[in-house]
């Protein structure tokens, strides 16, 4: 059974490769092949993908696991929604960029 952190990383991927073959352009290298222009996903860390939602470890000091990466706030808030429920007792955070968008520390007992 997957995780809800590897069901997301999927469906990023997913996304990212449909979003690459629309914004190729008429005059690609292809020049009408009927080829569909493919994702260069070594170019993906490259992009601008300032969301991301932070795994920390016991002590909150250090961020132990990135569990998502988007360039949309939705889809950023979407995945911290389900590392709360798949993490339900560890310290998220929701970034962009440097700034903090939203916490969840878990239950205190």
């Amino acid at each position: 059974m997957r995780t809800s952190s590897q069901v997301l990383y999927s469906l990023a991927l997913q996304a990212l490769d449909q979003a690459a073959c629309r914004f190729s352009s008429d005059d690609d290298a292809d020049e009408g092949t009927g080829r569909v222009a493919r994702f260069d996903k070594a170019a993906a860390g490259r992009e601008d993908l300032p969301y991301r939602v932070e795994l920390w470890d016991d002590t909150k000091r250090s961020v132990e696991q990135i569990l998502a990466v988007t360039a949309n706030g939705s889809i950023g808030y979407a995945a911290f929604y389900a590392a709360t429920r798949e993490h339900p007792d560890r310290y998220l955070t929701l970034r962009h960029r440097n700034n903090i968008v939203s916490r969840w520390n878990g239950p205190r007992h």
